[in-house]
């Protein structure tokens, strides 16, 4: 029973003494001893053979055995002893060969075996036993030791195993060992170069060759030391100069005739490994043009899509066909925005200043051919965290090291007397209140000039089809205002309302709806009103949505439209802004991506190029064209986007139902393309049609994991459903074939734009529908939320709307202060009202962010409420709140500037008063509150983001930024007041959208000059926030799985209030000091601390507040699959994915007391 056992003990013990004895004749060595170092290693391999103990007990710690045997290796000259010893090492590293071969490698087994290898070539002839055994140790040992390659250069060893190889190109069972061995050398890319000189190149079209049943592992081997060696720059240029790009794309053809039962799809992908190497050069690419090759793996790849498991030959065949798809110019005669508004003065620098000072006739378009081969490769390294384009950062390099600069500033900046000025927004300081009824009825003031007959259904004119675009009214410029200082606003008094006539309205009216033109009725001129054929007004029935929104009013929102200034000088209201949106009862779930539909839309983009006949490539939308940007082309769809807040600047028919839609610049600028707001009319019903938007920017987008864009119709309006629907199939993003040039992309050559698609089918026949990147908010609409609302107020409520400054366009900037009327006249009561915090909120700095405005819009409705929650709030705090800090951004269809050409959020260091006025005023009343003793308590911006579920807020902590880097602070340095994290941790407490572990309060350096940084460090606000809502859906919580609507942004905007009324107990005298045990924030935050090696996944954060990108998607055109081929890129969802980076505090759900 024990004699196995007993056996192996022996055996073991055995094999010690032998590596005694070895180990004494190494130590004296004699050209005597070699029969007997012979025979020793002659039974130690025969023991290793045998027992799988004796192995461990030859590398077993303390052993000695691998430092015996490979200075044994190294000594002896009897050429069987040393093939003894290579059998010994190669039953070693075959058997448990990961820690082995690190042993090995450790002891410097590997520099012995190129010596070996080197020195043994010069036998002639070399012997064929000794150099397989070695060029099979070789191959285990070379990928675990990282300095491999160049050992085996400065060795000699790379010309030693190429000469094997092409000596013995008959001899397989040499061949197959030499070859993985250069495979592995190749991995250097100085060896691949050497190599390259030496003929490998040549020696490896020597071995692969057309469709073959044998020896398929030696083919196999050869292409991947082939696409090793094609990885260098000179490899490829060489192999394209000897003509071996045609070779291969011959070979892959031969490959997939043949392989008709797809028993080698390896040898398959592995050739156009090769063909994707070598596209990574300019001159391989003209070369695969030249050769058909588009042609060639467009029908491959078509006759594999059947075939699931030959996705990996497709993805790969798409890659290269993507990366060699001509570069096309953006069909535009200009990147910058076509619509221009001067500027008071010019900026010193930035990209203002460049746009500015750049000489006439430059083509801001494309770049020049760029014959530097140096950086053709770059885009090969584009990946999602690739969004700051000034250059590449490790994920810590943003995070604010220097503690200095986060500490906040002690000292006032600015003079009292200048700030004295602001007083005027602060009067209810200064009030007495004595005048005031306080006993009065709480009855809502009506709105001023609101007709109570509007609540029924009222009809507008409105322009039929037959009206052609030549007898519109064109946005001609004599006929524009002047842009000047005195620009009145439009008066559009000529707008008719009137009553439905009784009966039913035309059934057929639908058909002939066109848009809402407004008569700006400039310098005496007229338009003439829009006619049926029969000379009777077209009528168009208005939905009656009183009732369910009391806050929208169409025919105040045209009054409020009259006032609106924008650059292009609007005259056209879209319906969906004046009939208004009504909230969905229905969940809108995330949508779930199609298998494959990236590179069903890629093929499709492909085919352009392989049946450029199919394509009609007609301009039917053109704002380029302002005196007629609608082009009349028959059956075509009918494009506009001349209206508040809208954004196509052209379209372009490239099939029957498919559009390319390119987007305006923001004002000013030449870049930021992402917000689009458009109106499509002469639609077929039940036809999928293809938009195309082909000019996005950002590297990555949530129209990759879910989010759907979003549709109105206005025959869906008038049937009694009047909303913004998330609609589309097939979306994906994608990098296309648009170059975009270095002046547009901040000095970088090479990049190109990004494609959002989606298809959309019709319900009805010629309805009138918009598109929108999220739900629009205008400008206007706010006016009229504001007017309305002033109308709730009661004797309780102190509401007062002040016009902070005029923006650069004209327009006014609103600010609100929300309280509660003091109790009385009473010294103590007034005492009371004055001595009540400041919470100070703002919005829409950012255009395209138009959820924030809807967030917005639920705090004000909720401040405003009469619920006895509402009532607390206003009793507890003085509200200032600026919700929309960039009306002129927002009117003219900005995505992220106002009309300075700047990111306003990235001007509060600094504002100048004249480019950024709504930025200088704002920080100017913070500090006139601070000079005064009434620094907010709380301060937020609200903000949307593209690339990000759920609500979660980003804060400053001086704790938290340091933690992340290695600096080294003291505790007393480090000393904060954790209050920062209770507001988002109540939030995550009671609004079901917020997510914690999505809260960062990290510092950037990026970030130094936005709002929340700024008044943090220079208010002295420890509480302020960034509050981030989500334009896709949320992953977590109660809407888990579903995308975010306007009732749960409203009710986002309601809960921070909420929290904010849970906030005081919390920030009360007596317990002010003793809110960390509610919250169990400090332990928190130790818990933070000790976790080894954390990185928030916020720290660093892109571009635009954007943390880096987990849900992996394969929509580069020059992405790297080989970390996992097999997989197609575009299902790989972040869903599966753990986070890494996850925080103690965050997975911590504390509770409430």
């Amino acid at each position: 029973m024990n004699k196995p056992k007993m056996a192996a003990e022996k055996s073991a013990s055995r094999v010690l003494m032998l590596l005694s004895q070895l180990e004494r004749l190494n130590e004296e060595p004699r050209v005597s001893d070699n029969e007997a170092i012979r025979q020793i290693t002659g039974k130690i391999l025969h023991l290793i053979q045998t027992q799988e103990k004796t192995r461990k007990e030859v590398v077993s710690k303390g052993s000695g055995g691998m430092e015996i045997i490979l200075s044994s290796l190294e000594n002896t000259h009897d050429l069987q002893t040393t093939l003894n010893i290579l059998a010994i090492l190669n039953e070693l590293l075959t058997v448990g060969g990961g820690r082995r071969t690190g042993v090995f490698v450790s002891k410097g087994g590997t520099a012995i075996l190129l010596q070996l290898l080197v020195s043994s070539s010069k036998d002639s002839p070399a012997n064929e036993e000794l150099m397989l055994h070695i060029h099979s140790l070789l191959v285990k040992v070379g990928p675990k030791d990282k300095k491999f390659g160049v050992k085996a250069r400065l060795n000699g060893a790379l010309n030693v195993t190429l000469n094997l190889v092409k000596h013995n190109l008959q001899n397989y069972k040499l061949l197959l060992p030499c070859l993985q061995v250069l495979r592995v050398y190749s991995s250097n890319l100085v060896n691949a170069v050497s190599l390259g000189k030496s003929g490998a190149l040549e020696s490896m079209f020597e071995i692969i060759g057309p469709f073959s049943k044998k020896s398929t592992t030696l083919l196999k081997v050869a292409l991947d030391t082939l696409a090793a060696l094609l990885k260098s720059g000179m490899n490829a240029r060489r192999a394209v100069d000897r003509g071996y790009l045609p070779t291969l794309l011959a070979i892959y053809q031969d490959w997939h005739r043949n392989d008709t039962r797809h028993r080698h799809v390896v040898i398959r992908k592995s050739i156009l490994g090769c063909i994707k190497n070598l596209t990574n050069i300019k001159l391989g690419r003209k070369a695969f043009i030249d050769a058909n090759g588009m042609r060639i793996l467009y029908n491959t790849s078509t006759e594999c899509l059947p075939v699931r498991t030959l996705d990996p030959l497709v993805n790969t065949s798409s890659l290269i066909m993507r990366k060699c798809f001509p570069k096309n110019r953006l069909p535009l005669p200009t990147i910058k925005s076509v619509f221009h508004h001067p500027l008071p003065h010019i900026p010193a620098g930035g990209p203002v200043a460049q746009l500015y000072n750049q000489p006439p006739g430059v083509d801001d378009v494309v770049d020049e051919s760029d014959e530097n081969e140096a950086t053709e490769v770059d885009t090969e390294n584009d990946t999602e965290y690739d969004e700051d384009e000034t250059g590449h950062k490790t994920q810590n390099d943003d995070i604010e090291t220097d503690i200095n600069k986060l500490r906040p500033i002690q000292m006032n900046i600015r003079p009292f007397d200048e700030l004295r000025v602001y007083e005027y927004f602060c009067r209810e300081f200064s009030e007495n209140f004595e005048d005031d009824d306080f006993e009065s009825p709480t009855s809502v003031i009506p709105p001023s000039g609101i007709n109570s007959e509007l609540h029924r259904p009222i009809i507008i004119p409105t322009t039929p089809t037959s009206l052609e675009p030549q007898n519109r009214r064109p946005l001609r410029e004599d006929v524009l205002p002047p842009k000047s200082d005195s620009e009145s606003p439009l008066e559009l008094d000529s707008i008719s309302i009137s009553k439905r006539p009784e009966g039913k309205s035309d059934p057929d009216l639908v058909c002939s709806l066109g848009r809402l033109v407004l008569d700006g009725g400039m310098n005496g001129g007229s338009v003439d009103g829009p006619q049926e054929e029969g000379g009777e007004q077209a009528v168009l029935e208005v939905p009656d949505t009183a009732a369910l929104l009391p806050l929208h009013d169409p025919d105040l929102y045209l009054e409020m439209v009259k006032s609106t200034r924008s650059v292009p000088a609007y005259t056209e209201v879209a319906y969906p802004d004046y009939f208004g949106h009504v909230a969905l009862n229905l969940r809108e779930p995330i949508l779930e991506r199609v298998y494959g539909v990236q590179r069903t839309k890629i093929f499709q983009d492909i085919e352009r190029l392989i049946h450029p006949s199919d394509i009609l490539d007609k301009v039917v939308y053109d704002l380029d064209i302002q005196s007629c940007p609608v082009i009349e082309n028959g059956e075509s769809l009918k494009f506009n986007s001349k209206f508040e807040s809208g954004n196509l600047r052209k379209a372009i028919q490239v099939r029957k139902f498919e559009y390319d839609l390119i987007l305006n610049s923001d004002i000013n600028s030449n870049h930021y393309h992402q917000w689009f707001y458009f109106e499509v009319g002469n639609m077929r019903p039940g036809v999928r049609y293809r938009f195309n938007i082909i000019n996005c920017e950002k590297s990555n987008s949530q129209f990759n994991y879910g989010m759907q864009v979003l549709m109105y119709s206005v025959q869906d309006a008038i049937n009694g459903n009047p909303h913004w629907v998330r609609t589309g199939s097939d979306i994906c993003y994608y990098k296309n074939h648009f170059s975009r040039s270095s002046i547009a992309a901040g000095g970088q050559k090479g990049k190109s734009y990004f494609t959002l698609t989606f298809t959309v089918t019709f319900q009805h026949k010629d309805d009138v529908c918009y598109f929108a990147y999220h739900y629009p908010y205008t400008y206007s609409m706010l006016k009229m939320h504001l007017q309305k609302l002033s109308a709730l107020r009661t004797a309780q409520i102190y509401y007062r709307q002040d016009d902070l400054c005029e923006t650069l366009g004209g327009n006014s900037c609103p600010l609100l202060t929300i309280t509660a009327m003091p109790e009385s006249s009473r010294d103590d009561h007034i005492s009371q009202f004055k001595s009540r915090p400041v919470v100070f909120l703002s919005a829409r700095v950012h255009p395209g962010e138009t959820n924030s405005s809807w967030v917005m819009k639920g705090s004000l409705e909720f401040l405003m409420s009469s619920s006895p929650q509402a009532q607390s709030l206003r009793e507890g705090y003085i509200f200032k709140i600026i919700p929309m800090l960039n009306p002129d951004g927002v009117i003219n269809g900005n995505h992220r500037c106002s009309l300075s050409g700047e990111d306003l959020n990235r001007q509060w260091q600094s504002p100048n008063a004249e480019l950024h006025p709504t930025i200088y005023q704002a920080k100017s009343l913070l500090q006139y509150l601070r000079a005064t003793g009434r620094t907010p308590l709380v301060f937020c911006d609200y903000h949307g983001h593209s690339r990000k579920k759920n609500v979660f807020m980003y804060g400053c902590s001086i704790k938290e930024t340091v933690w992340q880097t290695s600096v080294n602070t003291s505790t007393c340095d480090l000393h904060e007041d954790l209050g920062y994290r209770t507001l988002p941790k109540l939030l995550s407490q009671m609004a079901p959208a917020f997510s914690l572990s999505s809260c960062s309060f990290v510092v950037e350096r990026s970030k130094e000059a936005t709002a929340r940084v700024v008044v943090w460090r220079e208010i002295g606000v420890q509480r302020s926030y960034t509050m981030e809502s989500t334009l896709c859906g949320c992953d977590q919580g109660k809407y888990k799985g579903l995308q975010i609507g306007t009732s749960e942004l409203e009710e986002m905007g309601a809960q921070f209030c909420l929290a904010l009324l849970r906030l005081r107990r919390f920030t009360t005298p007596l317990e002010l000091h003793n809110h960390n045990s509610h919250l169990d924030m400090d332990n928190d935050l130790i818990e933070t601390r000790n976790i080894p090696n954390i990185t928030s996944p916020t720290t660093y954060v892109l571009e635009e507040d954007e943390p880096a990108f987990l849900e992996e998607v394969d929509y580069s055109a020059e992405s790297n699959d080989e970390n996992d081929p097999d997989l197609e890129p575009d299902l790989q969802d972040n869903h599966a994915l753990p986070d890494p980076h996850s925080d103690a505090e965050f997975r911590r759900q504390g509770s409430l007391n």
